[in-house]
């Protein structure tokens, strides 16, 4: 008589082990704090270097316009140097200037640019001293604006949208990446997403917890061009016992009739 009740307690108990509780699912928690608070943020964060694989966008103005169109992509030229009608794939992959394995990037007139470990505002100043070093004076009031030409990263795993993205900012955090895939799955893990930056001497590997706030604090919070984001699965989705009590009790239940079945039918043979 015991054994129908030792049975229940053990799915029960199997249920709730078995389900997804909701401080998995929940990001940036404050650790029970009500309040509102401050979240310190590095205002001295170090700028970005220029690696391998990057893509810049070079635009060169001048008072006389044609005198520059020579150094800008023709597209920009014809545009006067306005890339705000170029589509995404037009301004990132036929304008961007994108670096080779040696650290360089070739610009029209000016031939090669070794830019690899720069940031852009040190770009910005090297090319601006070669055009007036070789092609113009101070009065021709030349412009020069070098920034990242989109961040290009790589997010898979437990997300609704997996992929190659590119979004056209400067700046981007690992939620707004993850936002901009739909979101992490019920069975993806919020506690452990994995981070792969690419660096001058190799790839190194970062964890991240975003369902604690102090992953805001994080120097790997904001994305870097060419990172790749994993988020891993929960256990509870190759168990297969549901995300939910509900889901996991219904489960087991179906389990526990089959096997319950399966027995009497025996049992009577």
């Amino acid at each position: 008589m015991r054994s129908p009740t030792y049975i229940i307690i053990v799915v029960l108990l199997t249920t709730l082990v078995s389900c997804i509780p909701t401080k998995d699912l929940t990001y940036l928690q404050e650790n029970n704090n009500v309040q509102d608070s401050l979240i310190s943020v590095n205002l001295q964060q170090r700028p970005y270097h220029v690696q391998i694989n990057d893509v810049l966008s070079i635009r060169i103005k001048a008072l006389d316009q044609n005198l520059v169109a020579l150094f800008n992509p023709a597209s920009s030229a014809s545009e006067g140097g306005d890339t705000g009608s170029n589509s995404l794939d037009e301004g990132y992959y036929y304008d961007g200037f994108a670096v080779d394995s040696h650290g360089k990037i070739r610009v029209p007139t000016l031939g090669e640019v070794n830019v690899l470990g720069y940031t852009t505002e040190e770009i910005r100043k090297i090319i601006e001293q070669k055009l007036l070093a070789d092609y113009f004076t101070k009065e021709a009031n030349i412009f020069v604006t070098v920034k990242l030409a989109g961040i290009k990263y790589t997010i898979t795993g437990e997300v609704e949208s997996p992929g190659v993205k590119v979004e056209l900012v400067e700046k981007l955090s690992l939620m707004d990446a993850i936002a901009n895939s739909g979101d992490i799955s019920i069975t993806g893990d919020r506690k452990d997403v994995v981070i792969i930056r690419q660096y001058p001497g190799g790839q190194r590997v970062h964890h991240l917890d975003l369902t604690n706030i102090e992953a805001m604090q994080s120097p790997y919070y904001n994305i870097q061009p060419n990172d790749l984001i994993l988020v891993n699965p929960l256990p509870q989705k190759s168990l297969g016992t549901g995300t939910t009590g509900l889901s996991s009790f219904t489960t087991l239940l179906t389990i526990f009739t089959a096997l319950t079945t399966t027995v009497l039918l025996f049992t009577r043979l």
